[in-house]
């Protein structure tokens, strides 16, 4: 399956970089440009396993993803539920490890194959292109949110 992936280091430690990662509602709108709308499903009002959510990007597409794992502060993933008609399958773990000045290396990786089958020679070296561009603006998007001063006092609860 072809995968995507970005990683970028942070100057917050892995708890706050985790947190920030993980922000909902308003504040996740202002630093997450591949968000249009996003919120949990079936009553749910917080990330854990199992959890689903409903997520509209900017771009159009609407993909209902449930998380696989989520293991504050170092790591969370997601698979794909339901979503656009050219996606079989698709899924994305957010890692997060310290480093030995204090920061955080980000490192985030999305999984995804396409149908149908016959379009895979075409569609996946488009799928690279435009999901490794939007990989690597969504994670430079959350650099600077860990480095925007609001955010880090909206989700910093030390």
């Amino acid at each position: 399956m072809p995968q995507v992936n970005a990683r970028v280091v942070v100057p917050v430690a892995p708890a706050t970089a985790f947190a920030v990662s993980q922000t909902t509602g308003e504040l996740r709108l202002r630093w997450d440009p591949f968000i249009r709308e996003q919120h949990f499903l079936h009553g749910a009002n917080a990330p854990d396993k199992g959890v689903q959510t409903l997520t509209r990007a900017r771009v159009g597409p609407t993909m209902i993803s449930q998380y696989a794992s989520y293991r504050p502060p170092t790591s969370v993933g997601m698979t794909m539920v339901k979503g656009p008609w050219f996606f079989a399958s698709f899924g994305g773990g957010w890692r997060f490890k310290p480093t030995a000045d204090g920061s955080t290396e980000a490192i985030w990786k999305y999984t995804y194959s396409v149908r149908p089958t016959w379009l895979r020679l075409v569609a996946e070296p488009i799928g690279q292109w435009l999901l490794g561009r939007e990989i690597r603006a969504r994670i430079n998007a959350f650099a600077r949110a860990c480095s925007d001063p609001e955010i880090i006092a909206a989700v910093d609860h030390d």
